[in-house]
């Protein structure tokens, strides 16, 4: 089997639950198939350089996958048929990172930092809930 990381930007409009159910729609797929998913990382809705069929925004999804290439030709032939997909992305590569993706581990850096920080001066967190 071969090893593969797939990217797909899903419309803005969608909920985030859509996406993640559209992640659990790809994960089926692929074991239906025979191959498996090693990782499923949301990045969430992220601004676009430049508009995509009409949309400022979407939601973004990593997933690493060990599939036999039949399974992933299905995947991508689902994708384009449904409508709430923008683009996709599927690479080939020698080996998965298991690891966070850079921008995960960022925003986990970040709320370490803040964490550490402990809540700002001045700031009543009763009043903003």
């Amino acid at each position: 089997m071969a090893l593969y990381e797939h990217t797909v930007m899903s419309r803005q409009d969608i909920s985030a639950q859509q996406a993640e159910a559209l992640n659990d729609t790809i994960k089926a797929l692929i074991e239906e198939n025979g191959g498996s998913v090693a990782k499923i990382e949301y990045w969430g809705l992220r601004n676009l350089t430049y508009r995509v069929k009409k949309n400022r925004k979407a939601h973004y999804s990593l997933l690493a996958i060990d599939a036999p290439p039949a399974a992933m030709a299905e995947v991508e032939r689902q994708l384009s048929i449904n409508e709430d997909v923008l683009r996709w992305l599927t690479v080939r590569v020698e080996e998965l990172d298991l690891e966070l993706s850079p921008l995960l581990a960022r925003r986990e850096r970040e709320r370490e930092r803040e964490r550490e920080r402990g809540p700002r001066p001045g700031f009543d967190e009763d009043a903003a809930a």
